[in-house]
């Protein structure tokens, strides 16, 4: 009988669990659950007979990789994949995949509440501003930012976009205005939301130049990635720029740092919270398994992101 291991030290919703094992169970598998656990040692024993792997954020090594000796097949619930070493899968013969979109509404819908949140100064019985006429910026307009722009119209903010990867009439049938260069969208954008994924290319490419273009009063949104964060430059933005603000749901290295030097200009969650809504949890974990079964059974790769 196969195997699939979930495995999560941030665990997925009862509904969730429940919806992955009906899947699981009706294809004639057998679901391991590995949940809140503590070392990696317990990833690499629960790893070690199964043919199917389903995480979160958890981090899947080249150790994790060579300890599943049956493993075929990893599924990052969720839309980032940073967190898998892609090469080693692939040197192994492992298939990885995301679950592009099931939690693009919750990431959205948490990257608003960040900007109504800090537009009303956090409600400290302070007068603050209104979202609407301000423009917003959307640094990527993949599922996330297609979402984002959807509700912030709803606010009645002018949306635009900037995405060499998406064509221009997709965005636009979104009610979004395209941009040619990221400079030209962080220079007539207030609010500015960071979609981008991590990877070599945008490693610390959100940094002061960039952000020294956006006009006064400046919000940066950040529920995308830490690393996309060049952290020299966002001190240097705080110091410079005393009506920049930053709102993220992954809190930067230099947080107690920007804590101590410019309270009420920041908002850092306890934890990555985008994809922390119930249904985005249900929705991610039983489109992982699905495709597990899809892949075991019929070799379906749709989602897959390894060679």
């Amino acid at each position: 009988m196969r195997k699939v291991l979930i495995a999560t030290d941030k665990p997925f919703a009862k509904p969730a669990i429940e919806g992955i094992a009906e899947v699981i169970n009706d294809a004639g598998y057998e679901m391991v659950l590995l949940e809140n656990y503590k070392t990696t040692a317990e990833l690499l024993n629960a790893v070690a007979d199964v043919d199917a792997m389903i995480v979160r954020s958890d981090l899947v090594t080249q150790e994790v990789l060579s300890a599943g000796e049956k493993l075929k097949i990893v599924v990052r619930a969720g839309a980032g994949y940073d967190n898998i070493d892609l090469v080693s899968a692939s040197e192994k013969g492992v298939a990885v995949m995301n679950t592009p979109g099931q939690n693009s509404n919750a990431v959205a819908e948490l990257a608003m509440g960040l900007m109504v949140y800090t537009a009303r100064n956090q409600f400290n019985g302070t007068s603050g501003t209104e979202l609407r006429g301000k423009r917003l910026g959307l640094h990527a307009c993949g599922n996330i930012g297609r979402h984002i722009a959807r509700i912030a119209r709803g606010f009645q903010m002018e949306v635009y976009g900037f995405d060499p990867f998406v064509e221009k009439s997709a965005m636009e049938h979104e009610g979004i205005k395209c941009v040619d260069t990221a400079e030209e969208l962080f220079s007539i954008c207030r609010y500015i939301s960071l979609n981008i994924p991590a990877n070599k290319d945008t490693t610390k490419s959100i940094n002061y130049r960039l952000l020294e273009k956006m006009p006064k009063p400046a919000t940066l949104v950040n529920t995308a990635r830490k690393e996309i964060i060049d952290e020299d430059s966002l001190l240097r933005m705080f110091a410079d720029r005393p009506d920049f603000k930053y709102l993220t749901d992954i809190a930067p290295d230099c947080r107690e740092q920007i804590a101590e030097n410019y309270p009420g200009r920041y908002f850092f969650t306890p934890k990555k919270m985008g994809a922390q809504t119930a249904e985005a949890n249900i929705n991610a974990g039983i489109a992982a398994a699905r495709q597990i079964v899809g892949f075991l059974e019929k070799e379906i790769r749709t989602f897959q992101v390894n060679l």
